[in-house]
């Protein structure tokens, strides 16, 4: 499925985002038809990226408020462009040591964040097959799973550094991630608040 992104991607202000997303209650051919949507919104934004790579996505940013999250089934590389699909992922256990890192998203134009997120994280959920399973996650992965099951609860990680003003970045036209004026470009932003 070949689609331009920018139909069906919303971002802020769109106050969608901030909203609880709703339980799958059955895997029907709209759920499927979302997810396959989910995946070709994802690559078609990469594919307009130099430096960026789609790592997973939530239902909610095409706004489809369902409980459905998508993340890539490989980090390092663009030729892969295979995704696990997680239906009403829910975390079970936060584990571990507060980590800071860099995250991005979809659906925050051109902002990237120092994020602190939990190092490991337990999730149940419910795969295409109708099955549920379980993950237990470390490093990256911890990360995202955190990042995207926040988007199913209306939370987006520009929530966790609100306060933090020199958490905020913007990528130069190198693909450097450069630090952002908090008082000029994030305090006070109609599109971020």
């Amino acid at each position: 499925m070949k689609i331009d992104h920018s139909k069906y991607l919303i971002s802020l202000p769109n106050k969608h985002l901030r909203e609880r997303s709703r339980k799958v209650g059955m895997i029907s051919k709209e759920i499927v038809d979302i997810i396959e949507k989910m995946k070709a919104t994802t690559l078609d934004w990469e594919d307009s990226r130099q430096y960026e790579v789609g790592v997973a996505l939530a239902a909610i940013q095409i706004d489809k408020p369902y409980r459905l999250i998508i993340i890539r089934d490989n980090f390092e590389s663009k030729e892969n462009r295979d995704f696990s699909v997680f239906i009403n992922p829910v975390i079970t256990k936060l584990e571990g040591k507060m980590l800071e890192d860099y995250e991005g998203c979809l659906s925050v134009k051109d902002i990237y964040g120092h994020v602190p997120r939990f190092e490991k994280v337990r999730v149940k959920a419910i795969g295409l097959d109708g099955k549920e399973f379980r993950v237990t996650a470390t490093g990256f992965l911890a990360r995202v799973l955190q990042h995207e099951i926040d988007h199913v609860n209306g939370k987006l990680f520009i929530d966790h550094i609100k306060d933090k003003p020199d958490a905020f970045y913007t990528l130069d036209s190198k693909g450097q991630l450069k630090e952002l004026d908090y008082e000029k470009n994030v305090k006070n932003s109609s599109v971020l608040w």
